[in-house]
């Protein structure tokens, strides 16, 4: 793994710089990628704080550990941790995603686009599809749209209050002066709150 340095690196002591190079080789055999791998390391001092950042790059992703402390070796070491955390996540990410593909339900699939679709007539008696595993096929969400202006007049706002003064906690109607949608809300404290579209 080739390391760079920006900044006086000469401030980390010798010892802590050897651990955290260590520690960055064992963190480079995580990565699965070819060719040489490398890490940035930036060091930077305000006042008595000195800030540490390592910077990675792994599947298309740069990962960067950011830490400050009083001590820079404390710094560092925090800095890997945050990018150790932050680079098994990436990896847990990406191996959790990857899927096998599964040739008996591509086959499925292949047969069901074969079948004719159902007709109207016979929609009522059509029983759902089964899977490779024998569970019902999941099926495609329907909208249903209701249409609530059937017979509706346009309400002035003292009628939307009478409206729904008994039950209702909200009530969507139409202005009769301006003839906007309206919302018309019930709050917890008895009160009403009034949208105008």
């Amino acid at each position: 793994m080739k390391i760079s340095y920006t900044g006086k690196f000469e401030e980390i002591p010798a010892r802590q710089r050897t651990k955290l190079e260590a520690k960055l080789q064992k963190l480079s055999k995580v990565l699965e990628q070819r060719g040489e791998k490398e890490a940035h390391v930036v060091l930077t001092q305000q006042r008595f704080l000195h800030k540490v950042e390592i910077t990675m790059h792994a599947w298309d992703h740069a990962l960067v550990g950011i830490a400050t402390d009083g001590d820079i070796a404390v710094a560092a070491h925090e800095a890997f941790d945050k990018l150790e955390k932050q680079l098994l996540k990436m990896r847990a990410r990406w191996r959790d995603t990857k899927r096998v593909r599964d040739k008996e339900a591509d086959g499925e699939k292949a047969s069901a686009t074969l079948q004719p679709a159902p007709s109207p007539a016979n929609s009522k008696k059509a029983q759902p599809a089964k899977t490779a595993r024998g569970g019902p096929k999941t099926a495609r969400k329907q909208v249903f749209r209701v249409n609530h202006s059937d017979g509706n007049k346009p309400m002035t706002l003292e009628e939307a209050m009478l409206e729904m003064e008994a039950s209702q906690d909200y009530l969507v109607y139409r202005d009769a002066q301006t003839d906007r949608l309206m919302v018309l809300m019930r709050r917890a404290d008895g009160h009403f709150d009034l949208i105008e579209s």
